[in-house]
């Protein structure tokens, strides 16, 4: 999910110490602060920031154990750390760094200094994201891929789970691809997949919201914070996109034009849930659509808020 601001954790134990670096990134940053390490490490989980700025010299758990429990995490270890010590040894610098931290600040700090170093590491952050990004895209149709998706259900279940909120996941297959490959062309078939997709993720309105290719001609969408009632308009929108596109089928039983079929299942998740289950119904809820006549969509809600698979 996007934010207006980036949003920085910051750890210390001195309540001095976080006052004075709540007020330089304030006016620019989101500030959300823990004074030890397993609130730390639990904000960091739950509120992904975007950089950790964290105290060495702590009681109980300090920096250093810390950083290497963000880093064992492979929910948090593409967080950026920056340290903050008073002391002033190479020796400690370089165990930080290669534990995995991106840069030091000096006590006291300097504002200046500290806007500097925090917004060069940011930009450093956004710059790997975007790589990341592009590692993500589907070659073909310019959306999100398998594996991209596979992060996304996963990072979105978590959250849903710790918030109690619902979520809803659909499947999308073109419907009869393989006989319009067979009456056009499989370069045709090509340009129908790339359309259909950039018209599928031009209708997912949210910043939240995902629609990635899965395999062929089969999609995956994903609407955080919305139940099965409100998954109706998102594929109502889909399945009007799709036909507003026009394309010609002649050899499609559904519609003389391209369209799709929609599973969708919703739930309510928990830690405990199993996710492979969720994709079972929804494709249950794919076939379904299928199977009474293509072009449509069909939607399985969860009644309880425990997943069976």
């Amino acid at each position: 999910m996007t934010r207006e601001k980036e949003l920085i954790l910051v750890v210390d134990d001195s309540p001095t110490n976080l006052a004075i670096l709540n007020v330089v990134l304030r006016e620019v940053y989101n500030v959300v602060t823990a004074t030890n390490g397993p609130d730390a490490l639990n904000l960091a989980a739950s509120e992904e920031p975007d950089l950790i700025i964290l105290d060495i010299m702590m009681p109980g758990m300090d920096g250093y154990e810390i950083c290497d429990r963000l880093k064992a995490n492979p929910f948090t270890k593409d967080i950026p750390v920056m340290f903050v010590t008073a002391m002033d040894q190479e020796r400690q610098e370089a165990k930080g760094l290669a534990m995995g931290a991106v840069d030091y600040l000096a006590k006291p700090v300097s504002p200046p200094i500290v806007l500097a170093r925090v917004r060069n590491q940011l930009e450093l952050k956004k710059q790997r994201d975007f790589l990341r990004r592009l590692s993500s895209v589907d070659g073909l149709t310019g959306v999100a891929n398998r594996r991209s998706f596979e992060e996304d259900f996963d990072k979105e279940w978590r959250r849903a789970a710790r918030h109690q909120a619902p979520l809803t996941l659909l499947l999308a297959d073109i419907d009869h691809l393989r006989a319009y490959n067979d009456a056009y062309g499989y370069l045709a078939g090509d340009d129908c997949l790339k359309m259909v997709a950039q018209a599928m993720a031009k209708s997912m309105m949210r910043p939240g919201d995902v629609i990635a290719r899965y395999g062929g001609e089969e999609f995956v969408g994903l609407m955080p914070d919305t139940d099965a009632k409100g998954s109706t308009v998102v594929t109502d929108r889909l399945l009007n996109a799709v036909r507003a596109l026009a394309l010609p089928h002649a050899h499609s039983d559904a519609a003389p034009i391209v369209t799709i079929s929609i599973g969708v299942a919703s739930c309510f998740p928990h830690r405990d849930n199993d996710r492979a289950g969720l994709f079972k119904l929804a494709g249950d809820a794919l076939y379904a659509a299928k199977t009474a006549g293509r072009n449509q969509a069909k939607i399985i809600e969860f009644k309880t808020e425990k997943v069976n698979a």
